[in-house]
């Protein structure tokens, strides 16, 4: 009887990132758009991914650049916020994704870039408390949306989605895009666990309103 308490604990257990997954994803599936049918927000926020030694973005991250472009192209957004890593001098992931965008046709005064984006908790945290966006539209591939979404809105940004799958003619190799699926189950845990404590990012300073005309709260 005891062993079988046991197990039915570690069944327990082992099932509860998925529903913690699966409940993020139904919650927050109806803010999710497309580019055409997204409400329009003064701000989209581009999340960032790898960047290889020679400046050149991944596929998944090329995506999430280029829909960011076609979203201010649309005229639904006025600011795309760049947000990724730069921890290490060599390593500069909205710098390069900032070039890209430009390439793209974004004039450079249209781009924001938050250099301390290291995760999604970071750069949803620091949209809202350092760069005072209080909605925006979220750019990144639909298995990454919804935690991003949940983040967003749970610390105070009115935020609908768009998920930038499959823009680029190159694709995503199937093992980059299973093991992104699968890490998103204990990563939403872990987002839950951050929000709940309303954990601050790793890296603060003082308030960068995009729109110094409104309010910092």
């Amino acid at each position: 009887m005891i062993v079988q308490i046991g197990f039915a604990l570690l069944a327990l257990i082992a099932m509860t990132p998925l529903a913690v997954r699966l409940y993020t994803a139904l919650r927050f599936r109806s803010r999710t758009y497309t580019v055409q049918t997204v409400p329009e927000r003064r701000v989209a926020i581009i999340f960032g991914a790898r960047v290889y030694p020679d400046n050149r973005l991944s596929a998944m991250l090329a995506d999430r650049v280029a829909t960011g472009a076609d979203l201010y192209h649309a005229g639904k957004v006025d600011v795309l916020l760049m947000t990724g890593d730069n921890s290490t001098a060599d390593y500069n992931e909205p710098g390069a994704m900032r070039l890209y965008a430009m390439a793209l046709g974004v004039p450079e005064e249209a781009i924001v870039l938050d250099y301390a984006g290291r995760r999604t908790y970071d750069s949803c945290y620091r949209a809202r408390y350092i760069f005072n966006v209080r909605e925006a539209i979220l750019v990144t591939q639909n298995f990454h949306l919804d935690r991003a979404l949940m983040t967003c809105n749970a610390l105070g940004i009115d935020a609908v989605g768009v998920p930038a799958d499959y823009q680029r003619p190159w694709g995503y190799s199937s093992r980059s895009l299973n093991w992104s699926r699968a890490r998103e189950i204990p990563a939403t845990v872990v987002a839950v666990l951050d929000v709940l404590r309303r954990r601050p990012a790793t890296i603060l300073g003082e308030p960068l309103p995009i729109f110094p005309d409104e309010m910092v709260d």
